[in-house]
């Protein structure tokens, strides 16, 4: 009976910590959840349905300071303006990320820092453009 019961226990808790790691791919309007995480990799894969834009977008909403923050990648969107001036000045010309990762921090309280992101985060793709999601 006791081998019975902790293997139950043993169970349970695989079962907790499976559940509470994700990975795959958030289709646009899909919304997923992240439970305590120690990070969150958000990355843009694809074209959108026309294929003229590379830009994924997300809406994360974070229980420790219940906030909701936009996220915005663009791996093939420009940022300034390419090639020479010419006027004497270095070319400041970088593409959009394709990656961001989120990383908890430990040395706040719940609900000290914006960046918080223990207890629940929701993640809401509201572009056009799938996204791989890690909750680690």
């Amino acid at each position: 009976m006791r081998k019975l019961m902790l293997f139950s226990i043993v169970s349970i808790v695989a079962l907790c910590f499976a559940a509470s790691a994700y990975a795959g791919t958030l289709k646009p309007g899909e919304k997923m959840k992240c439970n305590n995480a120690s990070k969150i990799t958000l990355e843009a894969t694809g074209n959108s349905s026309k294929g003229d834009r590379s830009n994924a977008n997300a809406v994360i909403w974070k229980s420790s300071t219940a906030t909701t923050i936009p996220i915005t990648l663009g791996p093939a969107a420009d940022q300034g303006f390419k090639g020479a001036r010419k006027v004497g000045m270095a070319n400041k010309h970088s593409m959009g990320r394709n990656k961001v990762v989120l990383m908890g921090q430990n040395n706040f309280s719940r609900g000290d820092s914006i960046g918080d992101i223990s207890g629940e985060v929701r993640i809401t793709n509201t572009g056009t453009v799938n996204m791989n999601v890690t909750c680690g």
